[in-house]
């Protein structure tokens, strides 16, 4: 008789328990989506933007990508620090983001974050419900990412082709839209786990983490597409 009314307690508490930390993982990422935009803002409208130049690209890109490896290092063992971390990758971010209005028009930039934006919680929510475990289609987006940044620096140094530029945005962007669900999928699945032997806020940091990642790149490669067809200022 106890165990048959205890169940549906413990089931209930493991819900609760499940959206608050999906709540907490997603407030996070929309947070550092929000501070990186009011960072771009302001290094645009106070001119900073042109101080990103030169050496200080050159040291803000360098920072850009060690910054989320040390970030998802310190997550689990000193969630705060880990917290903090995120916040200054996202200023960091909205700092070498606020470059790209010196390339892109703001309707173009106001399309591509709206864009993004549709995409991103489509795939979220696809994440969250679907039934079927997205471990192989995550597998197969990270060995074709893999395989696109490759390609993409060839086209770069060698090739130097817009059409195929145009061609790896829009595979990029459907490799994005996948680890978008598989990272959301996969971060409930972490909770639902190990939720009672970790830090749960550590595991919202590395969640908020990844999938503010995935939402920056589906901007970026959206920006790009939107771009080529005449949202450029050249």
């Amino acid at each position: 008789m106890n165990n048959y009314q205890q169940q549906p307690r413990e089931t209930i508490n493991t819900q609760v328990g499940l959206n608050s930390f999906l709540t907490k993982m997603f407030g996070w990422m929309g947070l550092a989506v929000l501070v990186s935009a009011a960072t771009a803002f302001y290094m645009v409208s106070s001119g900073a933007v042109y101080a990103m130049r030169g050496t200080g690209m050159l040291v803000g890109l360098i920072v850009w990508f060690i910054l989320p490896f040390v970030i998802s290092a310190q997550s689990m063992k000193r969630p705060t620090v880990a917290f903090a971390g995120l916040m200054v990758y996202a200023v960091i971010t909205g700092a070498v983001l606020s470059t790209y209005a010196l390339i892109y028009t703001g309707a173009a930039i106001g399309q591509a974050f709206v864009s993004a934006a549709v995409v991103f919680v489509t795939m979220a929510l696809i994440g969250l419900t679907t039934k079927r475990d997205l471990t192989k289609v995550g597998t197969q987006a990270t060995a074709a990412l893999i395989g696109l940044l490759v390609a993409m620096v060839l086209n770069m140094l060698i090739f130097k082709s817009p059409t195929i530029v145009l061609i790896f945005s829009f595979i990029a962007v459907i490799i994005f839209s996948a680890l978008t669900a598989w990272d959301t999928q996969k971060m409930q699945k972490l909770y639902m786990q190990y939720g009672d032997q970790v830090s749960t806020t550590g595991l919202a940091v590395t969640g908020a983490l990844q999938l503010y990642l995935d939402f920056v790149n589906l901007f970026l490669q959206i920006l790009q597409i939107i771009g080529l067809f005449g949202g450029s200022r050249d």
